[in-house]
């Protein structure tokens, strides 16, 4: 069974993204790009939430440079991590991986994190790094619909059962 998390956009300017839940209780990830090429991993001692929250950042955010995006664009999923066969991320790629990372640690922790939070965070980032995102501040109305959205994926992700697959479009601009 395939649940469509999102209403369907163009097939022209969409990438298919699905998560299919292994008997094993791991799972497949695999991006299939407008022109029917894919890229895909068998993930299995890593949950599909940090994706899933890729997914809620860039659609909130409208973020069209960030994970996704790239993925969009030709990058395999092996491309991202040591030892970077692509190279690091782009100068100009968004800053979703940075929002996720604060998601991440997040979700580790015990108390959800403020607009103000995650700006020191970042402010913390951009010193340490070069100014990459000095000019972005994330609001606490950009933090609840990233949280709604998370909250639904991950819902939906553990009503899958094993064999069923999570399938979502993300939007881009080629």
């Amino acid at each position: 069974m395939v649940r469509n998390a999102t209403r369907k956009a163009s097939s022209a300017t969409r990438l298919r993204i699905r998560f299919k839940k292994l008997k094993d209780g791991s799972h497949n990830f695999s991006c299939e790009r407008p022109d029917g090429t894919q890229t895909w991993q068998r993930q299995p001692n890593i949950s599909p939430l940090h994706d899933l929250t890729h997914y809620a950042v860039e659609t909130v955010l409208g973020h069209r440079r960030g994970f996704f995006g790239m993925v969009a664009d030709g990058w395999d999923l092996s491309d991202f991590g040591a030892p970077w066969p692509r190279g690091r991320m782009p100068e100009d790629a968004d800053p979703s991986e940075l929002i996720v990372g604060f998601f991440d640690v997040e979700r580790a922790g015990e108390t959800p994190l403020t607009a103000k939070d995650f700006n020191q965070s970042k402010s913390t980032y951009d010193r340490d790094h070069g100014g990459r995102y000095a000019a972005w501040e994330i609001t606490e109305e950009e933090l609840s619909a990233i949280r709604a959205q998370m909250a639904d994926l991950f819902r939906q992700w553990r009503q899958l059962v094993p064999g069923d697959t999570l399938e979502l479009d993300f939007p881009f601009q080629s």
